[in-house]
């Protein structure tokens, strides 16, 4: 059957499938979000892979609405809505896809894997080409521009030049290689002896120490299966991290919850001898950063990769911050069971 995309607002229109989204009026939802009404048997870590089950169960009640549409445009919501648009094609590439919308998404791939290549060139050649046509993630409101609004101008643009790429990269290469190169040379000092990681999976810690700030693409590809990282440059340089695998309902396995950072803050400030403190955003936010502060970061700063943001030096030794870290998680775990679909609601009671 044949379907197209729609903008956001014409969303009740006409039955209308929703994608990486919610919407009230759609006819079938698939999207990972937390609380998402995406049925059952198509849940998935990425709203992506929603779309790709669903397309393998044709029956699926809303599936024959010929509309698509997604309230913002992301690396995994996009291939959720192209694929829907394209499904044979989609089937036919669908391993491809998966780590397309995993590594769009969480920031994580297996470097082995035969095709993280490919998914790298991919991911590489959308982040271009959003920026050098459109805006930059999160950046509508600085616009003046509604995201599900802005958002449907790349779709439009994106959608009929996917599939080219898709089955011949080069094609895209001058718009893809300046990234790819960054994070491919990035991967190579995180596998080489001057990176040390540690995994502390009891917390679903990763630490990665390692000389310089890294590409998200890199620095989180040894984190996959854990949700937390914190990343401890040379210079006493620090950052830690919830990953966006705790802000959605994963399907592949349990989470703990997001904890708020107030009290491990107020404990590395008493530490800090420096000017600077120790902040944080709240646990609702998608990545939620604890840093020594300078100037307040924007959300596309926060989103864009560490090694284009300022990290400051802190008073506090590599292996005392490793050991607070911890320390914290540990106590404010015990007691507290891993599982799958978490409310917001049990989240922050979990935190209280």
């Amino acid at each position: 059957m044949s379907r197209h995309f729609v903008p956001f607002r014409q969303l009740r229109q006409q039955p209308t499938i929703v994608v990486d989204s919610t919407g009230l009026g759609a006819v079938l939802t698939l999207a990972h979000w937390r609380g998402a009404a995406t049925p059952e048997a198509l849940r998935d870590d990425t709203s992506a892979g929603s779309v790709l089950r669903a397309l393998h169960a044709p029956a699926t009640p809303g599936l024959a609405a010929a509309a698509v549409t997604a309230n913002h445009f992301d690396v995994d919501g996009f291939v959720g809505v192209w694929a829907l648009l394209n499904p044979e094609l989609a089937l036919r590439h669908e391993t491809l896809l998966r780590l397309v919308a995993i590594l769009g998404d969480f920031r994580e791939i297996d470097w082995q894997h035969p095709l993280a290549d490919h998914a790298l060139q991919l991911v590489c050649w959308l982040n271009a080409e959003e920026k050098a046509r459109f805006y930059e993630p999160f950046g509508a409101p600085a616009r003046r521009q509604r995201e599900d609004e802005a958002s449907a101008e790349k779709f439009s643009w994106f959608l009929p030049r996917f599939a080219q790429v898709l089955e011949n990269p080069e094609i895209g290469r001058a718009a893809w290689e300046p990234e790819y190169q960054r994070v491919r040379q990035a991967v190579v000092s995180l596998q080489s002896l001057a990176t040390a990681v540690r995994r502390y999976p009891e917390i679903g810690l990763t630490v990665v120490q390692t000389p310089t700030p890294l590409p998200y693409y890199a620095l989180f590809s040894p984190s996959i299966g854990t949700d937390m990282v914190l990343s401890l440059y040379s210079g006493q340089r620090y950052e830690f991290e919830y990953k966006y695998t705790t802000w959605i309902d994963l399907e592949s396995r349990p989470t703990l919850p997001r904890l708020p950072l107030t009290v491990l803050a107020d404990r590395l400030n008493a530490l800090e001898t420096t000017a600077r403190r120790w902040t944080h955003d709240g646990i609702t936010d998608t990545g939620p950063l604890l840093r020594l502060s300078g100037r307040t970061l924007n959300k596309p700063q926060r989103y864009a990769d560490p090694d284009q943001r300022p990290i400051y030096t802190s008073s506090i030794a590599p292996n005392v911050l490793e050991r607070e870290v911890v320390a914290f998680f540990a106590a404010s775990y015990a007691g507290v069971e891993a599982r799958k679909y978490w409310s917001w609601a049990e989240v922050k009671a979990a935190g209280q």
